[in-house]
């Protein structure tokens, strides 16, 4: 006996929810749909994290702090851009250098705090971190910039805090997911399955920061709210 068709039905995915509102989830969600929309625009974010990835390749974990440390500039680097890439602007190259420049000094705290546990480096991030978009898209002076930092974490630093842990939990599992797969089912080396990994998913932290500047900006905005749980 034939089986019934039915006639396919489309059904509309709901509306994403405003920044303002926007979950942990939904972030994480619009962060890989960014990504996804523009990936050759974006992969190249992935640039600093494949250099240090490749550089501490053996080292201990006291000097892999130490290198991770010293390319600040790098990581601040790739976060202006991943900032001006979502912002959907331009900015000014002196904005840009100062936005790198205050980023890698703010950067500067958050490898050594990973010798601790991971969580500390990022709820520093979390707390200061936001104070390169705001450099880079708002062009404040440096003082000004920290204390608007600071105004956006405090909007919904649960959101904040949330966001970034999730972003990392993502980035390390399925980097050591897709590295276990590369260099089982491929001849490359462990460190260039490592690089591979890096370069394609590391991307996902930078955009995932911008993407929270925007949510954090926008709680700002429409004033205060019940935080998430």
């Amino acid at each position: 006996m034939a089986r019934p068709r039915y006639p396919k039905q489309d059904v509309p995915l709901p509306a994403p929810l405003p920044p303002e509102t926007r979950t942990v989830g939904q972030l994480v969600a619009e962060t890989i749909r960014f990504y996804g929309d523009r990936f050759w625009t974006v992969v190249p974010l992935g640039l600093p994290v494949l250099v240090v990835s490749q550089i501490t390749v053996g080292l201990t974990t006291a000097l892999q702090a130490l290198v991770l440390a010293a390319c600040g500039p790098l990581m601040a680097a790739a976060y202006v851009r991943a900032s001006i890439l979502v912002g959907t602007t331009t900015v000014s190259r002196g904005a840009a250098v100062r936005a790198i420049a205050i980023g890698a000094l703010v950067w500067v705290p958050a490898p050594f705090l990973t010798l601790v546990f991971v969580l500390p480096a990022v709820a520093w991030l979390a707390l200061v971190g936001l104070v390169v978009p705001v450099l880079a898209l708002e062009q404040p002076t440096v003082r000004a910039a920290f204390r608007r930092a600071i105004e956006l974490a405090r909007a919904d630093y649960i959101h904040a805090l949330g966001s970034l842990a999730t972003l990392v939990l993502v980035f390390g599992l399925v980097r050591l997911m897709l590295v276990l797969l590369l260099r089982d089912l491929g001849d490359s080396g462990e460190r260039a399955a490592l690089g591979l990994a890096d370069l394609v998913l590391s991307p996902l932290l930078f955009v995932g920061g911008a993407i929270l500047y925007v949510d954090q900006a926008a709680r700002v905005r429409s004033g205060p709210r019940p935080k998430e749980r």
